[in-house]
């Protein structure tokens, strides 16, 4: 039997089971010199069955200032109507409730509002070096929309959304949602026609240039960037081809992709229509492409099909990683899909030496805790997985073509983890008894650990192993090791399988391969790791202008808490962070002070 779906989000404090907001409409203006979004929200709403009829419409905001809340009363056009922010229930992860009251006949609320200093979606960039203006991105993941736009911020809610930015000159607007005829200059529309999450709205104002990539496909990116970003993004046309043909129709219409400034918090974004990527991926080779099919792949799982909340997150990320994987085998051949996976189960099994039960559970309980407490190698690798382990249980041809009507079943939907248990059983379990008797769907959903499963392995990081190997062990010299088709992927493996090295034995590696100089971002994080670890103070300087230039959390957490290890260590992260605070998005400023603090 089917369960019921009504959904209780612990994260919003909207009230959509009972008025549900339908549709957006944006009409902001942006200040990039006093770093403010400006302007109103009108909100179409649907009242649900059963909705007393004096119930208000709550909405989620925080900090942000609220100047007046409009009703569209029909017969007499916008008039006030009475709201209040709801300061008794103020928490600091879910902000402030906004209560509106909704006289009878409403369907429509406008609210007029602008955003406050230290919006957590928001990141202003200062004009510097070849960027002439100021810069503005949002990142709204996982309840930050709350912070730039007062809406109903739950996954469960999905909307319909059209914008209207005004901006200075000499920058242009953005957004992930099809670009409309602009009219007045310095004033962009746009509309997004299919219903989306909050959570994947997404603006960036600044100077961006676009370059076409395919008749679907092209890259936004900084005048100084432009060139390298369309080289880099060159097979995204393919990409696309490669997942409709095993997956079924690209449903969004375009997919571009926007190379942001190095501030960018994360690897990509996967805003539908226009995926928000880090810089660290324009490695000059291609050979860091995953994360643009990772956020392709999200095309189907996290925005076709969204977790309901962020309980069921691993229904968006271990979908997605484990379809990355398979277009990544359709594109660059088995061999390197193995890699990949075995690099991701080594992942995992790290995750679970260090991470609570309770916090190794698919279906995470979240109760009382930030969302973004359960972005973590359980969702992404744990969730791919089980299904791999789905697929090598019931057959390649089975188990794709139940994706692919899992896709189609529960298109622009939010959904439980309840509901595709449901769904899996009904469409294939009890379809294959035999077959399902093989696997334990309760224990890989809702229990902690790893049920029994068959293990991967890789030839590519088999011989990487062996050269590391060989050079600790005396046996070859490092300039004899043969790298010459090593991916950035396997040069990290090497030195991963490095044991504690000297100083000496670490400028010898630097002398032959230029790990100190290297631009690729992954390689470059992984020798400065070793670098920190090891004494190695040649790489200081390389140390110290890494963390001032680049962004990402991935990269720059990880280095903060290597030094972080010693007294004298802290200290310096200490000292490198207050020198680069200012230039990290709130997501990465948060990490870092937790992890200094401690």
């Amino acid at each position: 039997m089917k369960r019921m779906t009504r959904v209780v989000d612990l994260h919003s404090f909207g009230n959509s089971n009972e008025i549900r907001v339908c549709h957006a409409r944006l009409n902001l203006t942006v200040d990039l010199d006093n770093e403010q979004l400006r302007g109103s929200v009108t909100l179409t709403v649907k009242r649900q069955p059963g909705c007393p009829a004096n119930a208000p419409l709550i909405l989620d905001s925080k900090n942000l200032a609220i100047a007046q809340v409009w009703a569209h009363v029909p017969g007499k056009g916008k008039v006030p109507t009475p709201y209040h922010l709801e300061d008794a229930r103020t928490t600091k992860i879910l902000g402030t409730p906004l209560v509106i009251t909704m006289p009878r006949g409403v369907n429509e609320i406008s609210i007029d509002y602008n955003t406050k200093e230290h919006a957590e979606a928001l990141q202003w960039l200062p004009a510097a070096g070849a960027r002439r203006h100021k810069f503005l991105f949002t990142q709204s993941e996982s309840i930050m929309a709350r912070t730039w736009i007062p809406l109903q911020d739950s996954p469960s809610v999905r909307i319909t959304y059209d914008a209207t930015i005004a901006v200075p000159s000499g920058v242009k607007a953005v957004m992930a949602s099809k670009h409309m005829p602009r009219g007045e200059a310095n004033l962009y529309r746009f509309a997004m026609t299919q219903s989306i999450p909050s959570y994947l709205i997404a603006l960036a104002v600044g100077e961006l240039e676009f370059r076409p990539l395919g008749p679907r496909t092209g890259v936004y990116a900084q005048p100084s960037v432009i060139d390298a970003a369309a080289w880099e993004f060159a097979e995204t046309e393919q990409m696309l081809k490669k997942i409709e043909r095993r997956y079924g129709p690209y449903r969004w219409g375009r997919w571009d992709i926007l190379v942001l400034p190095e501030s960018f918090p994360l690897g990509g974004m996967e805003n539908p229509m226009l995926t928000f990527a880090t810089p660290t991926l324009l490695a000059g080779d291609r050979s860091l492409v995953s994360v643009g099919v990772h956020e392709l792949a999200h095309s189907k799982s996290g925005n076709q099909v969204t977790n309901a909340t962020w309980r069921d997150f691993w229904l968006n990320e271990g979908f997605t990683t484990y379809i990355e994987r398979r277009i990544i085998e359709d594109l660059y051949g088995a061999d390197y899909a193995d890699m990949q996976i075995v690099l991701g189960e080594e992942d995992l099994a790290e995750a679970l030496s260090t991470l609570p039960a309770a916090d190794q559970i698919l279906h995470i309980d979240l109760t009382d805790r930030d969302p973004d407490e359960a972005l973590t190698d359980i969702a992404y690798e744990k969730g791919a997985l089980f299904l791999r382990q789905m697929e090598k249980v019931f057959g390649r041809k089975r188990w794709d073509a139940f994706l692919r009507q899992y896709f189609d079943h529960f298109a622009f939907q939010s959904i439980t983890t309840a509901q595709f248990e449901d769904y899996l059983q009904e469409q294939l379990l009890d379809r294959h008894p035999r077959l399902a008797r093989r696997i334990n769907v309760k224990q890989w959903l809702y229990e902690p650990g790893l049920p029994a499963h068959e293990k991967h392995t890789s030839t590519l990081l088999a011989a990487v192993e062996a050269s590391a190997k060989s050079w600790t062990g005396g046996t070859v010299a490092a300039n004899a090791i043969d790298t010459k088709s090593w991916s950035a992927h396997e040069w990290v493996r090497f030195l991963r399988q490095l044991p504690k090295l000297s100083p000496e034995q670490m400028a010898e590696l630097d002398s032959v391969f230029a790990f100190t100089n290297r631009t690729n971002a992954e390689i470059a994080h992984q020798w400065l790791l070793m670098s920190v670890r090891n004494d190695y103070r040649a790489a200081d300087q390389r140390l110290e202008s890494f963390l001032a230039t680049v962004g990402r959390r991935k990269f720059v957490l990880p280095l903060y808490k290597e030094l972080a290890k010693t007294t004298a260590g802290k200290d310096r992260a200490r000292e490198l962070y207050s020198r680069s605070r200012h230039f990290y998005h709130f997501l990465v400023t948060r990490s870092v002070e937790d992890a200094l603090a401690k």
